[in-house]
Formats: structure tokens, C-alpha cells, sequence
């Protein structure tokens, strides 16, 4: 008898060697490197999926505005990019707990509800112990259908038989396929079944989503290749001991992977946060140094969020640096202006800076913001609750400009701040009364004196 091939594919980045390896020399990762057998052949319809048309000039060839179907879940769709798109393959990832399971749950009731008929197969749990959180959220459509299964064949034989809208997969790490001569959840696996889901999902234009585990360093199991396969891949994030969630895309086909959509989770599953800008400044304490009010952007979505400093003297001569919600290098550049610029000795100081409500600031427009915090916890004076600040911070101290100033005016207009602080670029190019106190400021040391 032939003795089988084999080869050693690294589950974390793909990459392939010829014999085993305790560390992968691509992504540095140790105890990655898993053997895969080559003597199996490649499951039917693995391949891309083809129209049979052959090439064609793109002007000859017939478009049409995607047709999406609401999922009755507002936040959901903002990230989705307006809707769920027929024929496409979602990979929702997230924490053990974070809430994944719940959030397709309640988005299969309400999308069976409207008229679709939508099969949910799960691969971790019985058909009675799936019906128990369906029972938790509330659910009771007549066109949702369960199933407990983890045979990647008889799922599409249901499948051709039912003939759903839409397929929840719970989760892609339990299937096995027959073709494959591996573990459930190995490299190989894991490749074969997500280009046959693929391949039913564009063939038969049905919606997928598809629930991944996610590693100790919050990526989604198996090889990177099942994210490039997918048409979007979701995150829902969170921290632990709180209740607030953000479904965030970080890739989407069919829309912007600036979105997020907020949730918040409750004995009855996830509720969709409307208005997050209310929600991070519930609890926010007033008359405290080292608090101030950002105004960021999430996509198309003004954001409101509390910004944290807290500064004090190091006698040790090893000062700490701990941000949360903010990069760390960024934190450390806004520390030197400050120092530099605006001659506040921080240099001996230990610093942590938190962002309420596990929100992470990105964009240079929380810039202001974060000096004004560190600089308020530094001298001990806070700054008046009824502020908001926004703008970018130069290396030479002078604030600059940022884009959608207004939407960000009007957000905080309606939560019912009093006076915003933002560069004096952006304040000259407001065409009308906002409404609201606009302060412009052109350097550090211009910011301080308008706060303290």
C-alpha cells in the first residue's frame, strides 16, 4: 500500500513546510504547525464559483443594485452595510460569552418573523438545548428551523431540501467534511468546508453567517485564508464585567468597515444601544480632574465619549505608562507636547488614561481631548462637565483641523453640553450659528487657558 503524502500547514497563518516545525517562521507563532494529508481529493465545488459565461467586457456585462434584506436588527444592518445581502458568507467572531450565539439568534426569529425561512445549525449544542435560548430571547417564528448537526454533507442535504433564506452555521470549528481525512477544526478542515459553504452561499443565494472561535489573542481561529474567503468578517467585542457591546466590521464587501453597532446585553439577550453618546456618559462623575468629554467618529456615526487621566508623582524613577481604549505610542507623543509645549513636568509622573465604556479612539480628533485630561489630572483642576473637546494635536503644539466638525456640534448640542472646544481652523469654516458656545483654539497653551 501507497504510503499517504502529507505536508505541515501553520493554522494561524497558512503557511506550509515540507516537515514539522515547533515554530512558524512566517508568523512566529510556537505549536501552529499541523500535518495535513495531500492523497484526499479537494471536496466537489471547493473551486471558485463559476457562471459558466467565460470572459466578458465589464461594460457588456449587466449590473444591478444589490437587493438587501433587513435583519429587524437596526445596529446589525448599519454594519452590514444597510442590510443582509443575499448569496453572502458572514464570519462573526468574538469572545467565548461575548454574546455571538444570541445576537443570530434574535436576528433569526426576527428575520424567520418577516417571512424568511432561515435554518440555524448548531454544532456545540442539542435541537432542545438551542431551543432553551431561543425560549430566553423570546423566540416563537413558524419559519425558523434548528438543527443539531456537524456532518458538512447531511447540512447540505437539509439544505437543498428546506431551501432556506438565510443559514446560521453554530459554529464553522465543529463541522467535519467526509472528504477530508482530518480533524474537526484542523487547517484543513476548516479550508474545505468554508469553500463548499461558499460555494452554496453564491450558488443557491442564500445568506450565511457563519460563527468562528476566536484565539487567546482575540483573532478567529484557523488560517487566515477563511477570512479572505468570506465576503465579512464581524467582531463583537466587549469587557468583561460590562454589559456594552460593539459589533465592529473589519472587512465587508459590501459596505464600510467603518460602522459599529452597539448593544448592550440583558437577561432577555442583546438590546440595541440607539444612542451610544448617552449610554458611555450615564455614570460619568462631575467635578472630577482628569475627565473630559470626546467627540469621535464611528463611520458615519458621531460618538460622545469620556476620556480618563489620572497623573501622579513617581519617586521611584521608573515611570508607568497604562492607557486603555488609546494607543499607547500615541499617548506617549501627546505627553511629550505637553511637556515640550505647554511646560508641564509629566516626564517623573506615572500616567494611566482610560476610555470609558471599553470604546477605542482611533482618530487623531481625540487628540485634544486626551491632553486636556492629562493636563487636568496634572494640576489637579477639572475641567467644566459641560465641555466637549475635539481636534488634532501637532508635534509643535498648534491644533489642527478635523473633518465632520458640525455632526460632531450637533451631537453634543443634543445631549445638552453648553460650550465645545475645537481647533480655530474648524471654527472658521462653520457657516452659521450652531446653536451651542464654540471656542477655537490654535495651540496647547491657547487650550489650557480656555479650560483652566
Amino acid at each position: 500500500m501507497a504510503k499517504q503524502k502529507s505536508r505541515f500547514v501553520c493554522s494561524s497563518c497558512g503557511q506550509t513546510y515540507s516537515k514539522w516545525t515547533g515554530r512558524c517562521t512566517a508568523c512566529n507563532d510556537w505549536g501552529t504547525v499541523e500535518e495535513e494529508l495531500l492523497t484526499t481529493p479537494p471536496p466537489k465545488g471547493a473551486s471558485a464559483i463559476s457562471d459558466g459565461q467565460g470572459p466578458a467586457r465589464l461594460m457588456d456585462v449587466q449590473g444591478a443594485d444589490v437587493a438587501r434584506k433587513g435583519s429587524g436588527i437596526g445596529e446589525l444592518d448599519r454594519v452590514l452595510g444597510g442590510g443582509v445581502v443575499p448569496g453572502s458568507l458572514v464570519l462573526v467572531g468574538g469572545d467565548p460569552g461575548i454574546g455571538k450565539s444570541t445576537l443570530l439568534l434574535q436576528a433569526s426569529d426576527l428575520i424567520a418573523g418577516a417571512g424568511a425561512r432561515v435554518l440555524y445549525v448548531t454544532g456545540e449544542e442539542s435541537a432542545r438545548q438551542t431551543k432553551m435560548r431561543f425560549d430566553r430571547i423570546g423566540a416563537k417564528s413558524e419559519s425558523l428551523w434548528i438543527m443539531a448537526e456537524t456532518s458538512l454533507s447531511r447540512i447540505e442535504h437539509h439544505v437543498d431540501k428546506l431551501a432556506p433564506h438565510v443559514l446560521v452555521i453554530d459554529s464553522i470549528q465543529t463541522l467535519y467534511s467526509d472528504e477530508v481525512q482530518a480533524a474537526p477544526g484542523s487547517v484543513s478542515q476548516l479550508r474545505a468546508i468554508t469553500a463548499r459553504l461558499m460555494a452554496i452561499a453564491k450558488g443557491k443565494e442564500i445568506a450565511t453567517f457563519l460563527i468562528g472561535h476566536v484565539t487567546k489573542e482575540g483573532a478567529i481561529a484557523g488560517p487566515r485564508v477563511l477570512e479572505h474567503m468570506v465576503d465579512t468578517v464581524l467582531y463583537l467585542q466587549g469587557q468583561r464585567g460590562h454589559a456594552f457591546r460593539i459589533l465592529r466590521a473589519v472587512k465587508n464587501r459590501f459596505g464600510s468597515t467603518d460602522e459599529i453597532g452597539a448593544f448592550e446585553m440583558s437577561g432577555d439577550g442583546l438590546s440595541e444601544v440607539t444612542n451610544p453618546s448617552a449610554f458611555f456618559l450615564a455614570q460619568r462623575a462631575a467635578g472630577s480632574s482628569g475627565s473630559v468629554v470626546a467627540a469621535s467618529f464611528e463611520g458615519t456615526r458621531p460618538l460622545l465619549v469620556e476620556v480618563q487621566a489620572l497623573v501622579t508623582p513617581n519617586g521611584s524613577g521608573h515611570a508607568r505608562r497604562t492607557s486603555v481604549g488609546v494607543d499607547s505610542s500615541r499617548v506617549s507623543l501627546l505627553l511629550a507636547v505637553l511637556e515640550k509645549k505647554a511646560s508641564l513636568d509629566v516626564a517623573g509622573c506615572d500616567v494611566f488614561l482610560n476610555v470609558a465604556g471599553g470604546i477605542r479612539l482611533d482618530e487623531p480628533a481625540a487628540d485634544l481631548a486626551i491632553a486636556a485630561a492629562l493636563a487636568s489630572s496634572h494640576i489637579d483642576r477639572p475641567i467644566p462637565s459641560d465641555t466637549v473637546v475635539f481636534g488634532e494635536l501637532g508635534l509643535g503644539g498648534e491644533a489642527r483641523a478635523v473633518v465632520s466638525a458640525p455632526a460632531r456640534i450637533a451631537e453634543a448640542k443634543q445631549l445638552g453640553f453648553q460650550r465645545i472646544v475645537l481647533p480655530e481652523w474648524n471654527r472658521s469654516e462653520l457657516k452659521q450659528d450652531q446653536g451651542i458656545e464654540v471656542v477655537g483654539v490654535s495651540h496647547i497653551d491657547h487650550l489650557l487657558e480656555v479650560l483652566f
